[in-house]
């Protein structure tokens, strides 16, 4: 019995750091899959980050699922894109969770769209205008400069939430922005080639990649922001097309590809699936970048 006893201290003894150390991990939650690979890649392993969607889904219709309100009702911090893009289900999220360490105003609350300069705010906003965001077009994510600012303000927030590991954040951090910048560096090179192409886009989702690499976008399959196309709509898009130079018609995944194939066919232009965020097949957010400008240089001008 002795002995066995001696055992089971060995046994606790040798599991106290280990338990302390998951006890230590930074719990966030990311609404979409880039803050989670921003978190990561700026945390370490002092981080555990949760993405609340995935690459195929749109980020605008999410149902709050229990398995969500249980992840947030554990998390120290909450990183979203905001801009009212998550307005439909967010706000459930965190009442059902009733976590006041994430709550609008806590230091475990940062939304993306409040450290960067939001495109396209309206004048005014109704429902005639289609589903239009009062603060702005909320797709920011994808240019990587508004990426290296949400990095800033993010390795100050998990310094806050977790003061023992501000060391190690601000270290992260460092080596995170030394990265990017090498990366835009390039990334910027190549896009000198992009520069004045002319596209079709599905959604208002390239708008900031559009602003970034000097992409002209002539067009759009929905005629307004979350409304289907009709047929009225894309036989003008198409007169529209057949006028100009138009490269490409861009779309994500999740997107339906009927409206744009119609296009495609009639108007003998490629249909681009482009990734939006990170995914299995774009494992983080340099794989992003470089993976968009390549399909965009593959194109024929």
């Amino acid at each position: 019995m002795r002995r066995l006893l001696r055992i089971g201290v060995i046994v606790l003894a040798a599991m106290a750091p280990v338990s302390g150390a998951m006890a230590a991990e930074l719990r966030v939650f990311a609404c979409e899959p880039e803050w989670a690979a921003l978190a990561e890649a700026i945390g370490g392993e002092r981080v555990e980050a949760v993405s609340a969607t995935h690459a195929a889904q749109d980020v605008h219709y999410i149902q709050a699922r229990p398995s969500l309100i249980s992840q947030l009702r554990r998390a120290d911090l909450l990183v979203c894109t905001g801009g009212g893009l998550e307005v439909g289900w967010l706000p459930v999220l965190q009442r059902r969770a009733n976590n006041p360490a994430v709550q609008p105003g806590a230091p475990g609350h940062l939304l993306a769209a409040d450290v960067v300069p939001m495109l396209d705010v309206p004048g005014a906003v109704d429902r005639s205008r289609g589903d239009m965001h009062p603060e702005g077009n909320p797709h920011l994510q994808l240019d990587p400069r508004n990426i290296l600012q949400v990095a800033e303000a993010l390795a100050e927030r998990l310094a806050a939430v977790d003061p023992a590991g501000a060391e190690a954040y601000r270290a992260g951090y460092a080596a995170f922005t030394t990265r990017w910048q090498a990366a835009m560096a390039d990334w910027e090179r190549r896009a000198a080639g992009l520069k004045g192409l002319q596209v079709v886009a599905h959604h208002e989702d390239w708008r900031y990649l559009a602003e970034w690499l000097g992409l002209e976008i002539i067009g759009k399959l929905e005629p307004l922001p979350g409304v289907p196309p009709t047929s009225a709509h894309l036989s003008g898009l198409l007169e529209t097309v057949e006028a100009r130079p138009v490269a490409a018609i861009l779309r994500t995944s999740y997107q339906d590809g009927r409206a744009g194939e119609w296009l495609a066919e009639r108007a003998g232009v490629p249909v681009l699936v482009l990734p939006h965020t990170v995914s299995e097949d774009v494992p983080d957010l340099e794989a992003l970048f470089d993976t968009l400008l390549t399909r965009l240089e593959g194109v024929d001008r």
